[in-house]
């Protein structure tokens, strides 16, 4: 077979069969040129949307477990493994007749693995987050999707190849199938996180990642008359999956609604996560991905023992740094001291402070302190943020989520803090959040061992916070602290001038004497916070 199209002819003889051989006395129709345009379309469609599946499962995925790692590494390598089974498969679809058969078959076997991924990726995201609300077995459920659309997915390009083989050879059909199928996986990776996620959301992304092979179905059966009968398929399947997306809201909604013990009352979702916001009676819930942050029940316990004692503990606290904290409770504490000049936030989320900022109930119960002229508010990544301020401050506050993912550690990492260290003021104090100080006794040791490693005395404390359970905190300073000196001249509901003294007793039983340090290369503090007296940790 020639390598290159003749230019004398569009119809030439098989080269390889006689009509009596085959069966077939139908000559060999090369590609039309639009034709071949399409199919090398198609390949970068189909890669960008096995990307985009991959990522989206990864996503999903990680934030029903919330172990980042492990989630995109079933999700991913799943996917891949799975592609190579299909692309094994692929060699015994479409093994007899001459070329004309052979490529037609081979369209007809590529529209349908399109047809079957369509619906597939649209629906089987949404049955992933219902057999997590219903507390299936989840990674189960994962990889039985991943091998599914990883499988139909590895068929996709040894189909295409196989048809451009036909004009080709070997050679360039290969050549021009992978130049166009990793152009695709680019696209995939970038319109994911950059438009679909931030604009669509995970379940509406689905719905239209896929409608696309739908799409790609019609447009191909209208360049083929062969097999223009696949257009109504094509059209009916893709109108149905652009219809249901916008659909996928109220019913990924309605199965959220089961995860929480009370009605929810705002639901947001930001480019950074899902936040939603319950209320039983007087008890009004922030969560964040599902992850619970206050109760207004009790969130006074917790915001008085984070921002108290380091605000105590400092001889004239004028200005504070606060990290995280969107929600507007920490500043509340804060701006109690009357002695503060300027209280600087930097948190990630605009939607959490603009939620905080206007919600009756949130506002009510952080006392409009988002509003207060002495606070200003950054939306800014405070691990790159913070370091790059210019100015020092008496006491700086981190109220940063656990640390459970790779994507948080950093913020509880020793570069991070060494990087921080010129922000604050000679005789000042850092404090921040340290997770459960029984269930996770070796986060709080190792947030302890690490600020420690940079220069500072450390301090750690615990209270029991109802909502929550014992909790633990970690003040750190370049000199010593003297908790029975302190004075407590602000309101408050919880904390008193002698239980302050008493914050640093700790039981013996949350005391973890060998931890490692927690470190930008390596990430110790996700395992110490994933594994912990939960699964039967014991210090």
């Amino acid at each position: 077979m020639a390598s290159n199209p003749p230019t004398s002819a569009d119809v030439i003889p098989e080269e390889t069969n006689s009509p009596g051989e085959t069966g077939d006395d139908r000559p060999w129709v090369r590609l039309g040129r639009s034709q071949r345009n399409l199919l090398l379309a198609a390949t970068a469609v189909c890669s960008a949307c096995g990307l985009a599946v991959e990522l989206l499962l990864g996503t999903l995925a990680s934030y029903l477990v919330g172990n980042q790692a492990l989630a995109y590494g079933v999700a991913v390598g799943g996917f891949l493994a799975a592609m190579g089974i299909g692309s094994y498969l692929s060699r015994f679809l479409v093994t007899e007749g001459d070329r004309s058969q052979q490529q037609e078959q081979l369209l007809r076997r590529f529209m349908q693995v399109e047809l079957a991924i369509a619906p597939l990726s649209a629906f089987l995201p949404l049955g992933l987050f219902a057999i997590f609300v219903v507390d299936g077995p989840l990674w189960i459920g994962l990889s039985l999707v991943t091998l599914m659309l990883g499988t139909l997915a590895g068929i996709e390009i040894p189909l295409l190849t196989r048809i451009f083989e036909q004009d080709d050879g070997v050679k360039d059909a290969i050549a021009g199938v992978l130049a166009l199928d990793y152009a695709g996986a680019l696209v995939g990776s970038l319109a994911f996180p950059v438009i679909l996620l931030p604009w669509l959301g995970l379940f509406p992304s689905a719905a239209i990642i896929g409608a696309l092979p739908a799409v790609m179905v019609v447009i191909l059966a209208q360049n083929f008359p062969s097999l223009r009968s696949w257009r109504l398929w094509g059209l009916g399947i893709s109108l149905i999956l652009i219809a249901f997306a916008p659909l996928t809201i109220p019913l990924s909604n309605a199965l959220e609604n089961n995860l929480y013990d009370a009605p929810i009352i705002a639901r947001v979702r930001s480019p950074y996560q899902k936040i939603v916001l319950t209320r039983w009676r007087q008890d009004v819930r922030l969560f964040l991905d599902g992850d619970l942050q206050l109760s207004t029940i009790d969130e006074y316990r917790y915001h008085e023992a984070l921002v108290h004692p380091a605000m105590s503990a400092t001889p004239n606290p004028k200005r504070v740094l606060l990290l995280g904290a969107g929600d507007g409770m920490a500043a509340r504490e804060v701006l109690k001291w009357p002695q503060v000049e300027r209280l600087l936030l930097i948190d990630l989320d605009p939607e959490v402070v603009n939620l905080s900022r206007r919600h009756p109930f949130l506002k009510r119960v952080n006392q409009g302190a988002l509003e207060n002229p002495r606070l200003e508010v950054r939306i800014a990544d405070a691990f790159l943020a913070a370091p790059a301020l210019d100015e020092e401050f008496d006491v700086i506050i981190a109220d940063f989520p656990d640390p459970d993912r790779p994507i948080l550690a950093k913020l509880y990492a020793e570069g991070f803090y060494r990087r921080l260290l010129p922000r604050l003021a000679a005789d000042g104090v850092l404090v921040t959040q340290a997770s459960s100080s029984f269930f996770a006794p070796r986060v709080m040791a190792c947030i302890a061992a690490t600020l420690e490693s940079v220069g500072l005395a450390v301090h750690p404390y615990t209270v029991h916070v109802p909502s929550f359970g014992p909790w633990g905190f970690v003040l750190a300073g370049r000199q010593e602290i003297h908790p029975e000196t302190w004075t407590l001249p602000v309101e408050t509901r919880f904390l008193t001038p002698p239980l302050l003294a008493h914050l640093f007793d700790l039981p013996a039983d949350i005391q973890v004497p060998h931890v490692a340090i927690n470190r930008l290369s390596h990430p110790v503090i996700v395992d110490y916070q994933t594994h912990n007296r939960w699964d039967g940790f014991e210090s």
